[in-house]
């Protein structure tokens, strides 16, 4: 029996971002979608109802900790919501807090150790070990 893949929305203005987040993430089990803009992200949250958001911080149009106070307005209950961003650590920690977000990541974090710190943020929310028996 196989485990339910974790639905990840990645929103980001930079194509290539989202090229590599989606290979990335894909390759890790996850089940990925993809939007290009700030706009709309909202509409897309309530329709496709992904487990996580990974939200880029530096959008044209509205900034991502805009667009999470928007868009958790009408997400399903449980929907986690990440900053993500090439800025430094201590102010996308700082960023997160002030905005509500359920955790960030900083964009030099790719591949497995990006698969690895969603999977923790998940399992965290959800408040279960990483454990699953047989």
């Amino acid at each position: 029996m196989s485990e339910m893949k974790i639905r990840v929305l990645v929103v980001d203005d930079d194509q290539d971002q989202l090229t590599l987040a989606e290979r990335s993430l894909s390759a890790y089990g996850f089940d990925v979608r993809t939007h290009r803009s700030s706009l709309g992200v909202s509409n897309l949250v309530r329709s496709t109802m992904p487990d996580l958001v990974l939200l880029d911080v530096n959008i044209p149009a509205l900034t991502g900790d805009k667009v999470l106070t928007l868009a958790r307005g009408q997400a399903p209950a449980g929907t986690l919501f990440v900053l993500f961003s090439a800025s430094d650590e201590s102010t996308l920690r700082q960023l997160a807090k002030a905005s509500g977000a359920d955790g960030y990541i900083t964009k030099s974090t790719q591949g497995e150790d990006l698969a690895k710190k969603l999977h923790a943020i998940h399992a965290k929310a959800r408040g279960t070990l990483a454990s699953s028996a047989p």
